[in-house]
């Protein structure tokens, strides 16, 4: 295949993990955020929480996920389109290239980590496959250039080429190529993906713009992935592109509108509120931020924030989920947020946590850390199992134990027909090392406390920075500072907003007791009572290699009520600990959960428990079990020991029922169910 070239200024120029440059790649020209994160290249995680995690991510959920792309005929289809064999197109969907993708960036960022000759033997294969794939003239999309289906698919194939760009996701599926090619070339510095990326991406400018094709992708990604090019290469037009895509969505001059479940009933910068397929939005939000920050436009900047405002005033899941609605995987109404139905799909938290993170990074605000963080504790370290081997596709706040609301299982599948969460998954996890640390010019933000180490460079002052904790278990973060030389810099470290009384920067949820647990910090020993600017603790002193900061962040068990137009959540309580959202399983709790009354006076405790579930801290108490008379006419209430687990480990011990919020009082016209 005919390379793709960079300019001679960037030949060796490469993407860092979501927005962090590489130590080899040079800053793309122009505007950027004003905040840069501290890329995971950067950053070695020795945590006791996410250490398994990882390494399962790595040796486990990355070869998990690509034996299934093999048998299911994903990667087969690359081959058949490439001539390299002969055979049908296999599969329900069109977008089944996008799991490719996916997987081989979660690939590229472990190898990255972590190299392992097998596995990048194995992708160099596969993308080899990719490569014969593509066609003349850059166009790649199996399910279009093969010429026959081995069944009809159940949607979201384009065939001919763009002639279904509402629904084909020709586009959605070239966004993971840019990104996959973009952290392949990172990994290896082999550069076979990133040629294809480019003459994809030349050919995308010359179909679609001013005076060409006029309509914009039906599933947002492929901005996010253009971004990426433009940072890879520096080349504008692949930034004007993302700007091009997003500028012609609510632009009925241009193309019939897809209407409000695809975000295009408005022009973008006229949107007020979040509407629609969750993980659309959650990724154009994103893009929104990209091109705003990139290109330099506060309109962008500005329109994001009334989005924010409205998701996490009203429509955010107290565990970071987004999207109420099974129908449409969608947003729902205003405070419409039910807990037996709910969807909250994973890759729509995913969505969100890269949104949040973007944010941070343009305005420097811990609350969007905080949204961040409970995104990643809860919304999506559900969706995989602690083996690494099963995933949610839905994440419930309730489950009844019966209902088969995970696309057709009771529980977590091995894989599904449209498995966009699964290679979510495997890509997102290891990009959590890029979110611990950020920098803007002589300031330093500790975001996320995580065990490691992260390696700065402050204007030429090399600092390391050593974490040691056992959060989210134990408030105490001990903050080890190396600069290669004394020097004046800022320190900023996050203090949680739960720990300052706020489970969200919102009043969607609310701690129903007033506490009078305080944070406290200590520089080398001597308690220090810094400024709190943005949530963060500001600390600005001359520092020397030795220097030791000292958090400690009280962790009681909170009771947390909603805001009182969330009908699902009336009269009732869940619980929390840090920044874990906790949940009752029947399994813990006399074989029922939906049955359970927690009374605001019922003592709750936490303890550890190293021998569940891969140790864990719950939550114990006594609460009130609800069951029905002999004749069935009244409800009879007796007490019980009531135990609670962190809400991302449920449903490891067999179906079961399941609640994050449980009544508070026993009602006269209660019914169990």
């Amino acid at each position: 295949m005919r390379r793709g070239f960079f300019s001679s200024a960037c030949a060796w120029m490469a993407v860092g993990l979501v927005l962090a440059a590489s130590a080899r790649a040079v800053a793309a020209p122009g505007a950027d955020y004003p905040i840069r994160p501290v890329p995971f290249t950067a950053v070695q995680i020795a945590d006791g929480f996410w250490t398994p995690r990882l390494e399962t991510n790595r040796a486990v959920t990355v070869r998990h996920d690509f034996d299934k792309c093999e048998t299911t005929g994903r990667i087969a289809n690359f081959a058949v389109a490439g001539g390299l064999a002969k055979g049908e197109f296999q599969g329900l969907f069109g977008f089944n290239d996008s799991d490719v993708y996916k997987v081989i960036e979660g690939a590229s960022y472990s190898l990255r980590l972590r190299p392992d000759a097998g596995l990048e033997t194995y992708v160099d294969d596969v993308v080899a496959k990719i490569a014969a794939a593509q066609e003349d003239d850059g166009y790649l999309y199996t399910a279009g250039t093969i010429p026959t289906l081995a069944q009809k698919p159940t949607c979201c194939v384009s065939r001919p080429r763009w002639s279904d760009i509402a629904m084909g996701h020709e586009l959605y599926n070239l966004g993971h190529l840019y990104e996959a090619a973009a952290a392949y070339y990172q990994a290896t510095g082999k550069r076979t993906l990133l040629d294809v990326a480019l003459k994809s991406a030349n050919l995308l400018t010359q179909v679609f713009g001013p005076g060409r094709r006029l309509d914009p992708p039906g599933h947002e990604e492929v901005e996010i992935g253009l971004v990426k090019l433009y940072r890879a290469t520096g080349e504008r037009k692949y930034l004007d592109q993302a700007r091009f895509f997003l500028d012609q969505r609510g632009n009925a001059a241009g193309h019939t509108l897809y209407g409000a479940y695809q975000q295009d009933h408005l022009p973008v910068l006229e949107q007020k509120k979040a509407v629609g397929h969750a993980v659309r939005a959650g990724y154009m939000y994103s893009a929104m931020a990209d091109v705003g920050a990139l290109g330099g436009d506060e309109a962008y900047v500005r329109a994001l924030g009334g989005l924010w405002d409205d998701v996490v005033s009203r429509k955010l899941y107290l565990t970071g989920g987004i999207g109420a609605r099974r129908d449409g995987e969608a947003f729902g109404d205003d405070y419409e947020l039910p807990n037996l139905s709910a969807y909250a799909e994973t890759c729509a938290a995913i969505a969100n946590a890269m949104w949040n993170h973007r944010m941070f990074l343009l305005h420097g605000d811990a609350k969007y850390v905080d949204v961040l963080e409970r995104i990643v504790y809860n919304g999506v370290l559900s969706g995989v199992s602690l083996d690494g081997e099963r995933f949610f596709y839905p994440n419930p706040l309730a489950s009844d134990g019966e209902r088969t609301f995970n696309m057709g299982q009771r529980g977590r599948s091995p894989w599904f027909d449209c498995s966009c969460c699964p290679t979510n998954v495997v890509r997102f996890l290891p990009s959590i090392a890029g979110y611990v640390y950020a920098q803007r010019e002589r300031d330093v933000y500790v975001n996320l406390f995580v065990a490691g180490r992260g390696d700065l460079s402050l204007d030429g002052l090399a600092l390391g920075i050593r974490q040691e904790t056992r959060y989210p278990w134990d408030g105490k973060v001990r903050i080890a500072l190396e600069p290669g030389r004394p020097a004046e810099f800022g320190l900023h470290v996050r203090v949680p907003g739960w720990a300052q009384g706020r489970p969200v920067p919102s009043d969607l949820y609310r701690y129903a007791e007033a506490g009078t647990e305080s944070f406290s910090l200590a520089v080398n020993g001597a308690p220090a009572k810094p400024e709190i600017a943005r949530g963060f603790a500001v600390l600005r002193r001359t520092w020397r290699a030795g220097d030791v900061v000292e958090l400690s962040l009280p962790m009681p068990v909170h009771r947390v009520r909603s805001h009182e137009k969330v009908a699902a959540d009336s009269g009732r309580v869940a619980l929390e600990r840090g920044p874990l959202v906790y949940c009752a399983e029947a399994v813990d709790n006399g074989g029922r959960a939906l049955n359970l009354v927690l009374p605001d006076d019922a003592p709750l405790s936490a303890a550890q428990r190293p021998d569940l579930l891969g140790g864990v801290t719950v939550v114990t108490g006594r609460a009130l079990a609800l069951q029905a008379s002999e004749d069935g006419r009244s409800v009879v209430t007796r007490e019980q020991d009531f135990l609670a687990v962190p809400y991302h480990v449920w449903a490891h011990r067999g179906d079961g029922e399941m609640a994050v919020w449980l009544p508070r009082r026993v009602k006269l016209d209660f019914a169990v169910p």
